[in-house]
């Protein structure tokens, strides 16, 4: 639990993240511009790590359902057959 919340925080703070031609964009404009170009890419970057999420989970849902299902004993040879 603690490795995922560590992914969640390294996650989180490389969102805010830019390219450097946004960089130098927002930094020629006032401050208000400068973060509605920051939330727009945000917003643009929210769909892919969405599917993402959603991929992760599905993964994770099916990987339970398998570990709740008893295992099967695989059926041993007789000692002659050996």
């Amino acid at each position: 639990m603690k490795r995922l919340g560590l992914a969640l925080f390294l996650t989180a703070a490389n969102s805010w993240a830019q390219c450097v031609m946004c960089y130098r964009t927002a930094a020629a404009q006032n401050a208000a511009r400068a973060h509605l170009l920051n939330m727009g890419i945000v917003l643009l970057g929210l769909p892919p790590f969405c599917i993402l999420g959603g991929f992760i989970f599905l993964a994770w849902r099916r990987n339970q359902s398998f570990a709740a299902q008893p295992e099967t004993p695989v059926p041993s040879l007789p000692s002659h057959e050996r």
